[in-house]
């Protein structure tokens, strides 16, 4: 079994430095969880988070033993907030953990009677299987953004247009905060929050490249279906909101 604390960290001890603009990053805690093939709607879901939150605890400890308070704090410090954990969902974790044999109680408690948790020889197996283990494009997020504009597309009264366009608004909207909360980080303290930020950002802009591609390639398609000599509005790409490069800046 696993005992010792890997890198001499007292597992009483909380950390007491708080993420940066911790209100910000917790509003982009909407992100999408990825779904999972064969599974669907709120079955899906659950077993993605499910298996997040797993291997999140088992990586927190494998630095030290710790208890499920220490265990929350540390998750959302290095998710930079941006996926809040209650407790609860620590503990039930916690319990399948040991259940699994991953996980076991080290016999010891605090003051306040909270029990620590270590990692088995099997738990750090498991996760170095993770970490070893990509991920393959079966286990990748259906996009939900991309289902809802080829339904727009076939579903009558509704305007595909019109869907692109507010959605590459908001999506802008949210590369600006995304921006902003970059610009202010630390970068000699702030590395996991950093490189989380990064993936948002570089998601955010990859679906604003879409939306404009796909605005273009349905505006296309309308001019080979209009009759000749015929008007109609025009599907040009707005250029109401600021640029991808001027956002960036």
């Amino acid at each position: 079994m696993r005992s010792g604390d890997r890198n001499g960290a007292d597992a009483g001890e909380v950390p007491q430095r708080v993420p940066r603009d911790a209100a910000a990053r917790a509003r982009l805690s909407g992100t999408a969880v990825p779904d999972m093939p064969r599974l669907t709607g709120h079955t899906a879901y659950a077993y993605l988070v499910a298996m997040s939150i797993r291997h999140g605890l088992l990586a927190l400890l494998e630095r030290s033993p710790m208890y499920g308070y220490q265990l929350r704090h540390e998750f959302e410090r290095s998710t930079g907030a941006t996926w809040p954990l209650n407790v609860g969902q620590v503990y039930t974790t916690l319990a399948r953990l040991e259940r699994d044999g991953l996980v076991e109680q080290t016999g010891e408690s605090d003051e306040d009677g909270k029990v620590v948790y270590r990692l088995t020889d099997a738990g750090h197996a498991e996760l170095t299987g993770w970490f070893a283990t990509p991920l393959a494009g079966a286990d990748r997020p259906r996009d939900e953004l991309a289902i809802k504009v080829a339904l727009a597309l076939t579903t009558p009264g509704v305007d595909v247009r019109s869907v692109l366009q507010t959605q590459r608004t908001a999506t802008l909207r949210h590369l600006q905060e995304l921006t902003r909360l970059k610009a202010v980080a630390d970068g000699s303290e702030d590395t996991a929050w950093l490189l989380v930020l990064d993936s948002m950002i570089f998601r955010a802009e990859a679906e604003v490249r879409w939306l404009d591609h796909s605005e273009t390639r349905l505006a296309r398609l309308a001019a080979t279906q209009r009759p000749a000599g015929a008007s109609g509005p025009s599907t040009a790409v707005s250029t109401d909101e600021p640029s991808d490069e001027a956002v960036r800046r």
